[in-house]
């Protein structure tokens, strides 16, 4: 992309976030987010106690606590503790139709506000894009798991390769390095599928790719950004007494949604500055008949 059309995309895209009103987008965006994430969480626990590791679901909360405030966490350990000592059957079957419609309803919500960021109206049914969000909601989980288990196996995996699988020497000094770009590259391909298979847009892997990685960078960003904040300069607990950790947990959400849909005008404005025309929808618009032009059986009609 040459300097002009990046000077352009770049314009165009600060112009849609103003324009499409993508932080109002996010704020909406940030309570589906909550509804799916604990009934989420309380099923991943659940199937994860039958799972003979010893603190495993403490684990993968410890990997992810890299970019969740630590208030949040805090939150988030405390909800799901009881059901990590206690197997119920009920409440993972209960918990499992909970986390089914709430996910479906968080990416449907987000459908919605990526064709707001691409600019283009909704024509496929209601439970087409049902099937699609829990689909979406499945590919993105397992590639997000995948991130995951890549922070969880650490730094000394490189020296569990060299002594079964024989690796050299260069690579064990590289792992460390490397588990943190497969982890990112994985982020980058779970977003980037949301972008091509969420908006009723047609566009290649290729076209979406751009908007991902920026929106996984500043996601990166404003992560760790708000981690300083929240340990230095805020103190939710003070202002807000108990709600402080779900206030704190909120305002990550809500600029995790926020850095998701400005990937999405990324891509929108790069399609536009480059092709200068409409989007194509995956599935068309009913056309519909100008006041000029006569039914297609109005001869028979008059007859």
């Amino acid at each position: 992309m040459r300097l002009s059309t990046t000077k352009k995309t770049l314009l165009r895209t600060i112009s849609d976030v103003r324009d499409n009103h993508t932080m109002a987008m996010a704020a909406g965006l940030s309570y589906f987010f909550v509804m799916a994430l604990f009934p989420t969480l309380v099923v991943a626990a659940a199937v994860l106690a039958y799972i003979p590791i010893p603190n495993l679901f403490n684990q993968i909360l410890d990997a992810a606590a890299r970019v969740v405030p630590p208030e949040g966490m805090g939150l988030v350990r405390g909800i799901v503790h009881g059901v990590i000592r206690t197997r119920h059957g009920a409440l993972l079957s209960l918990g499992l139709l909970g986390s089914l419609w709430t996910v479906s309803s968080g990416f449907s919500a987000l459908i919605e506000a990526l064709d707001v960021a691409y600019g283009v109206p909704e024509t496929r049914s209601w439970w087409n894009q049902r099937l699609l969000a829990l689909g979406t909601a499945f590919v993105v989980g397992m590639l997000s798991l995948v991130a995951l288990a890549v922070m969880l196996v650490g730094p000394r995996f490189g020296d569990w390769l060299a002594g079964h699988a024989g690796v050299g020497p260069e690579f064990v000094a590289a792992w460390p390095i490397i588990r943190w770009g497969v982890a990112i590259g994985f982020t980058v391909l779970a977003v980037e599928l949301m972008y091509f298979l969420l908006p009723n847009v047609r566009q290649s892997l290729k076209q979406s790719l751009p908007g991902a990685v920026i929106a996984v960078g500043v996601w990166i960003a404003l992560s760790f950004g708000l981690g300083v904040y929240f340990q230095h300069f805020a103190h939710f607990n003070k202002t807000y007494g108990t709600l402080g950790a779900g206030i704190a947990l909120m305002v990550w959400l809500y600029w995790s949604g926020f850095a998701i849909l400005v990937g999405g005008e990324v891509n929108s404005a790069a399609f536009t500055v480059t092709h200068q025309d409409k989007l194509a929808l995956k599935k068309p618009a009913p056309r519909k008949l100008s006041p000029e032009e006569p039914p297609k059986d109005a001869d028979k009609i008059v007859a």
